[in-house]
């Protein structure tokens, strides 16, 4: 029987944060716990089958963080409680975003916690931002899935997407605007019909991408932190990378348009006693959306000697 999932609104850093939660939501500092830093846009409840999965296989807490703003919270939540603080740190921003994690750890996790971060896209540059700012985080290990940590602009999909959120992003606004005012029926027969082309589709992506355009700030907030991706995104960080290589595991996709074969091939000539490892499955960047449990299995797997040690 799959774990209840508890879910938390929270404000961190100024700015809505959702926190989903599988197995102990409260930790006592001796504890191991798998936290997830999701991709863009980084709505936790896309990661629920994931977490579940993850948690029935471990038996370990399992938490997720959304990035500030990436959420629909409830009607007596404001999406920042303080706009000019929150303009001013620049919190939706990829710095931001960083520094919200970081604020989440010390906030609301144990000093002493053992952790075992799990990455997704540009969730991966943010744990290696993350164990480069904070050196005495407490990491047993950190999984890299599809990982977006170098050369954004310059991947086939970041040629596509420069321009749509780099230069147009303002065009999108009122669009998206008038989304979020469409009744909840008609915006999920819309969801629907976004996804009918994936045939396995898991269930569970589906409300919160009505919610997601249902809030008017989730889609805005994620677009301005995937202009900031494109521009920041560049080198790859590897100072970070040799300094934690024991710690690190790489999973590159086959036919990953973010971060292509090209990027797997040349990370692994650089850091030969690397973990780095090509998905020969066939799932996508969004693995979400009709594999989450797949790659909670091998993640299980790929940690238990970690856990052991």
């Amino acid at each position: 029987m799959e774990k209840e999932v508890q879910r938390e609104f929270i404000y961190c850093s100024g700015a809505a944060t959702e926190v989903l939660k599988v197995g102990s939501s409260h930790l006592s500092g001796r504890d191991v716990l798998f936290l997830i830093i999701p991709g863009n846009p980084g709505m936790v409840e896309f990661y629920r089958s994931f977490m579940q999965t993850l948690h029935s296989l471990l038996g370990l807490p399992v938490w997720a963080v959304s990035h500030a703003g990436h959420c629909a919270p409830p009607d007596s939540m404001d999406i920042v409680e303080d706009a000019s603080a929150a303009a001013k740190r620049d919190v939706f921003g990829l710095d931001g975003q960083v520094q919200h994690k970081l604020a989440f750890l010390h906030q609301h996790v144990p000093r002493g916690t053992a952790l075992v971060l799990v990455g997704h896209s540009i969730g991966c540059y943010m744990i290696l931002e993350m164990m480069r700012r904070d050196p005495e985080l407490k990491v047993l290990k950190a999984v890299l899935l599809f990982p977006t940590i170098e050369r954004m602009a310059q991947s086939p999909q970041g040629k596509v997407m420069t321009p749509l959120m780099c230069q147009l992003r303002y065009l999108l606004y009122l669009p998206l605007f008038l989304l979020s005012l469409l009744p909840h029926g008609v915006m999920a027969r819309l969801v629907r019909l976004m996804f009918s082309s994936i045939p396995d589709l898991d269930p569970c992506v589906l409300q919160p991408s009505v919610e997601m355009l249902g809030s008017g700030d989730c889609p805005v907030n994620a677009l301005y932190l995937g202009g900031q991706e494109m521009r920041m995104v560049l080198e790859r960080d590897n100072v970070t990378i040799q300094k934690n290589l024991d710690k690190l595991l790489f999973y590159y996709g086959v036919s990953d348009h973010w971060c292509p074969v090209t990027y797997f091939q040349d990370i692994r000539r650089d850091f030969p006693h690397g973990d780095f490892r090509l998905c020969e499955k066939g799932i996508r960047h969004a693995f979400v959306l009709d594999a989450g449990r797949d790659v909670a299995q091998m993640v299980a797997e790929w940690t238990r000697g970690s856990l052991r040690g």
